[in-house]
């Protein structure tokens, strides 16, 4: 990405914590440049300085967001880790952020699964902690993929989100 172009993008401020000095273009992916202050490229800043994440990781830029995800990974602290987990990335997004190969979802039948679909339970599945069992027939709706397990989705069933199997599945 050219420098007026990210300069353009960022409103010539620093993506994470806002800063108008000393800015410069790092890349975070061969496709995704983000424009950082000093501060913000050092390993050094205080860890009080990192609490800046939080805002940006509701940026709707997608170089921003693998930048924050990222960097959050490596705070050893519990708002940070809240944070990172609480970060709602889109599936390609999560993909550049991981630094995975794409994954797939398919159901028990072979099928693609993707974000939002309504899958059927093809068995009775005790859930765990929970204290019932997921019977089979039952339509999970709105399910979610589970960016680094392609045998995994998310999905409610009787009001608690669990994670279920896809080869216990099959897209509706």
């Amino acid at each position: 990405m050219r420098w007026d172009e990210l300069m353009d993008r960022a409103g010539s401020v620093c993506e994470f914590c806002g800063a108008t000095e000393q800015l410069s273009g790092v890349e975070v992916t061969a496709e995704d440049h983000v424009l950082l202050c000093e501060t913000c490229r050092s390993d050094d800043a205080p860890s009080v300085h990192w609490r800046c994440l939080e805002g940006a990781a509701w940026s709707g830029i997608p170089a921003v967001q693998v930048a924050v995800w990222r960097k959050l990974g490596g705070i050893e602290e519990a708002w940070a880790v809240e944070a990172r987990e609480n970060m709602m990335l889109e599936p390609e997004v999560m993909t550049r952020a991981v630094g995975q190969a794409e994954v797939v979802h398919k159901d028990s039948n072979g099928m693609v699964l993707e974000h939002g679909d309504t899958v059927v339970l093809i068995k009775d599945l005790p859930v765990k902690g929970a204290g019932f069992t997921a019977k089979r027939g039952t339509a999970v709706r709105n399910i979610s993929l589970v960016p680094d397990n392609a045998g995994h989705i998310e999905g409610k069933v009787e009001g608690q989100r669990i994670v279920i199997l896809t080869e216990f599945v099959k897209r509706k």
